[in-house]
């Protein structure tokens, strides 16, 4: 009996210790963010410098003088109009075309209308917003959008591709308060 006690014993001691091990929690390693961040600036560092690259030489190739804002927007205004200054907050009614450094025509107000926006409320290219504050109605600019300025890494998901460079050509026609 004595030893039937110690095996039932040391059967249940046994299976205790299993499932007290097996109900211990795995130790998570915390995250050091630094980990990932350094490598990260890293990479955007090289893809902003090999944009601007890019943008340049196709400055170059198109002869176009252009002026390059901090945040890195290219613009040229090339035909001067007379009207009102575009301002934050204020109705742009522009035409436009749209198209890649490849010369690829994505959008144009001939064919999805013009575009109606409140300057600094989204809905278009931070960008194409910047580019707008320097010009007033009446005004003909191009300007050159970096990814960043653009529509980033995804692209738009039917026209532009991911990391896309796009070239705006605008005609600001109009600025209201509605």
């Amino acid at each position: 009996m004595k030893t039937l006690a110690k095996k039932i014993i040391f059967i249940l001691f046994i299976f205790n210790t299993i499932i007290i091990l097996s109900c211990k929690q795995p130790v998570e390693k915390k995250l050091n963010l630094d980990d990932y961040n350094v490598p990260l600036q890293k990479i955007n560092r090289y893809l902003v410098k090999e944009d601007s690259e890019r943008i340049e030489n196709y400055i170059a190739r198109k002869e176009w003088d252009m002026k390059s804002t901090l945040t890195g927007l290219r613009y040229q205004i090339y035909s001067n109009g007379n009207g009102i200054n575009a301002e934050i907050d204020k109705i742009a009614t522009i035409n436009f075309t749209v198209e890649l450094l490849d010369g690829t025509l994505c959008y144009s107000s001939d064919s999805v209308g013009q575009k109606r926006f409140k300057i600094g409320k989204g809905g278009v290219e931070s960008g194409l917003e910047q580019g707008l504050l320097l010009m007033k109605v009446g005004d003909k600019a191009r300007f050159i959008l970096p990814p960043f300025l653009g529509h980033g890494l995804l692209g738009d998901e039917y026209k532009i591709p991911p990391r896309s460079i796009i070239v705006y050509d605008v005609e600001l026609i109009n600025i209201s308060d509605y």
